[in-house]
């Protein structure tokens, strides 16, 4: 299958897997209510940790390993069955520690059900073998499959959990999705590859396996530790509040992602040919689009935390404000870390680089959330999970400087911020009305916010970006009006 193709429906997939929790997470949220779905996203991030365990490195070293053995088919069988056979160690391992940490560890103990259910996603994983797909190129077969199963699991969600007593049902559900991927995903795979048990190759596997398993652990450590270790020290509530915060703040921030996802190929291609000027000129328009976009939502976002807390999630999740507030400036900060990593740091292919940026925010996230989680409970999780992605963005940027003079935008970012002084006041104004319902101050909110972006950067601040998307939204226009 051609690039175009594998890059649309690899498209097709990002879009869904933002699409679907848009649509799910409001109605699971109003279900079961804040302490229910703090149980289930801290029991889910317990079960994240052995299932990072289990897989260590092989969504990495599998899709590369395989995608090399790709032109021969006994050399495919072999590695494809090394992979599965090693990842089959890990996973027994990780089953049996985490059916000793439910028996051995009081505090696992009050949720042995649900962990056992977890047991399900934790083995589905395994058998999910996305990276042998990825590996092959297989783009259609993964956005076909991925959708289709997320549909049965958005259907079943909502015929079957009904009220906040459900939420067992709903993390089976959860967890079910993963094991039909995995059933489908095997019975397809054996039309393709053969496991065969001759000529295993297991020792130069090894040591990819781990290096990069121990960097997504260590990335985990500033992002999904924190809800296991907020479950820990806190409650299921306030783990309930700092989910929601950060779920609000993922649907945000696909807005931008999407972009990232495009722009990887070409700066790739870029480097690849030595267009050292392009790369960089490229560079600058992903700063100018992700400003154009970042800024207005951060602005948006913060002043109407309560509105769309109370938009996505209904009562009882006022608790979530104050962390929702707190993790929104990560829409920028994470948005300009993927132009620093995903765009430039690994088309330069610096693994030790992203490894040591990583570590760095493991440290400090780890130590942040000891400091300050006691304390200041769900705004604790929140301000350590900023402060190791901005601990991230200087170690990135730092390197990216270093090898590239690719410097930070102090300039561009001051002007903007200030551009939409005034539109903080008019929006912070509308706030004070009382006689409006919430989603006519939401309506009303985001139409000023819309007028007044493309005013600001099509006249004021004359981006780019956005001026070329104007002009060419509007040349479609005409084209389909007959005007051109």
């Amino acid at each position: 299958m051609g690039i175009g193709k594998n890059f649309l429906y690899s498209s097709v997939l990002t879009v869904s897997n933002y699409l679907f929790p848009f649509i799910l997470y409001p109605y699971v949220l109003r279900t079961l209510g804040v302490e229910n779905i703090g149980v289930c996203d801290f029991v889910d991030s317990i079960i994240n940790y052995f299932v990072l365990f289990s897989m260590l490195g092989i969504s990495i070293v599998g899709v590369r390993e395989i995608a090399q053995a790709n032109v021969d088919k006994d050399r495919l069988n072999s590695v494809f069955t090394s992979l599965i056979v090693l990842n089959a160690c890990t996973t027994i391992i990780a089953v049996i520690g985490l059916v000793f940490a439910v028996y051995f560890i009081p505090a696992l103990g009050a949720y042995k059900e649900m962990l056992f259910i977890g047991i399900i996603k934790l083995v589905g994983n395994f058998l999910l073998i996305e990276w042998f797909y990825k590996g092959i190129e297989n783009f259609k077969y993964i956005t076909i499959r991925t959708v289709a199963v997320k549909t049965a699991f958005l259907i079943s969600v909502f015929v079957l959990v009904r009220n906040a007593s459900d939420y067992k049902v709903y993390y089976f559900c959860y967890a079910m999705m993963y094991a039909l991927n995995a059933v489908i995903n095997c019975l397809y795979a054996s039309k393709i590859v053969r496991f065969s048990i001759n000529k295993l190759q297991f020792l130069p596997l090894i040591k990819p396996f781990i290096i990069m398993g121990v960097y997504l652990i260590l990335t985990s450590m500033y992002t999904t530790f924190n809800s296991a270790y907020l479950g820990f020290v806190c409650s299921t509530t306030q783990v309930g509040y700092y989910t929601t915060a950060s779920k609000m703040f993922t649907l945000l921030l696909a807005i931008y992602t999407a972009f990232t996802v495009v722009m990887l190929p070409r700066m790739s291609a870029l480097l690849a040919q030595n267009r050292k000027e392009e790369f960089k000129a490229l560079i600058e328009k992903s700063v100018d689009a992700l400003l154009c976009v970042s800024v207005p939502i951060i602005v948006f976002s913060v002043i109407f935390a309560p509105e769309l807390i109370a938009f996505i999630a209904g009562d009882g999740y006022e608790g979530a404000i104050n962390p929702a507030r707190v993790v929104l400036p990560l829409v920028f900060i994470i948005g300009y870390e993927q132009i620093l990593v995903i765009q430039t740091l690994m088309p330069l292919k610096k693994d030790k680089v992203i490894l040591t940026n990583s570590l760095i925010g493991a440290i400090v996230g780890v130590s942040m959330n000891v400091l300050m989680v006691k304390t200041l409970q769900s705004t604790g999780s929140s301000i350590a999970w900023l402060l190791s992605e901005i601990a991230v963005l200087i170690s990135a940027q730092y390197y990216v400087r270093k090898y590239h003079e690719i410097k930070f935008p102090f300039k561009k970012l001051f002007v903007n911020v200030i551009a939409y002084v005034p539109c903080v006041a008019l929006l912070y104004a509308l706030t004070t009305l009382t006689n409006m319902t919430l989603m006519g101050t939401l309506t009303i909110a985001a139409v000023i916010l819309i007028v007044y972006v493309a005013g600001v950067q099509y006249v004021w601040l004359k981006n780019e970006v956005f001026m070329q998307v104007v002009k060419r939204s509007v040349a479609v226009i005409n084209i389909k009006s007959g005007k051109v």
